[in-house]
């Protein structure tokens, strides 16, 4: 697909892949064949998405500070309030087996704010908030391993991605580097079913997949800033990459694009 402003949050659901167009202020379903539809339209802007249990699409709603749901009717509704925790620009989101969401919020105003440490928020089925991780340097995308015991973060301005032990009650301990990105700044990121993690780069403008202490796997290299990815679930795998010429937040240029390549794994965990 192409003709897209300002892609991002891929997620693999239903046989489809989803993605926000942060730009259009749309969330939108893409077939493998390349055909697509607009799911919703949220005024946001960052707003990732994810899916509950039952398949109820949750995004974050950034510039509101909340979690909204969608419901059978195509309504969206709140699910939680994010604003008790921060007024900072709100980001990524993964939902774990049990329905708990955990969402992280940057922690200062990209990119113009002075740089200050972000949180991870858990959000329970019921719309209960409380903070559960603190002090990353730019927390981008996150996953949760297959056994649902580890949540891997994206930090961004570290250039690392971050480990934590999912506790019973969804909290967050045992903080330690999952794998140094030596020379990337990954944003979004995903697992795969032999345990490595893909993650995407901006200005490296490439995807890179590597195993827990940092060995490099395989590299894609894109013609454009690699945003996030994701993979497709099943026989025949396929890396999904949504990518555009970064040209700040305010572009509105429509260079972004959905890729696919064959990957060596299928996708596994969440998203």
């Amino acid at each position: 697909m192409e003709g897209i402003v300002f892609g991002e949050s891929p997620r693999w659901h239903d046989g489809r892949l989803w993605f926000s167009d942060w730009g259009a202020n749309q969330v939108i379903a893409v077939d493998p064949e390349g055909g697509h539809e607009v799911v919703v339209t949220v005024p946001s802007f960052p707003m990732c998405i994810d899916f509950l249990r039952d398949g109820s699409l949750l995004v974050v709603d950034s510039a509101q500070r909340r979690l909204l749901r969608r419901e059978a009717d195509g309504s969206m509704t709140r699910h939680a309030d994010l604003s008790g925790l921060s007024e900072k620009p709100w980001n990524d989101i993964v939902v774990d087996d049990h329905g708990n969401a955990y969402v992280n919020c940057i922690g200062f105003d990209f990119p113009d704010g002075a740089f200050a440490p972000g949180l991870i928020a858990l959000v329970t089925p019921d719309g209960d908030v409380r903070r559960v991780a603190d002090d990353l340097a730019f927390p981008n995308g996150m996953a949760i391993t297959p056994d649902g015991a580890t949540l891997i973060v994206a930090e961004s301005y570290a250039g690392r991605l971050t480990a934590y032990d999912i506790g019973t009650d969804g909290g967050l301990t045992g903080r330690r580097t999952w794998a140094p990105t030596p020379g990337d700044h990954p944003d979004g990121i995903c697992i795969d079913a032999d345990g490595a993690v893909w993650y995407a780069d901006v200005g490296n403008r490439h995807c890179v997949r590597v195993r827990e202490g940092g060995e490099v796997l395989a590299t894609a290299e894109l013609d454009r800033g690699a945003f996030a990815c994701a993979l497709s679930r099943g026989e025949d795998p396929r890396l999904y990459i949504v990518g555009q010429a970064w040209g700040g937040a305010e572009s509105s240029e429509r260079t972004g694009r959905v890729m696919s390549i064959p990957a060596p794994a299928p996708g596994a965990g969440r998203p």
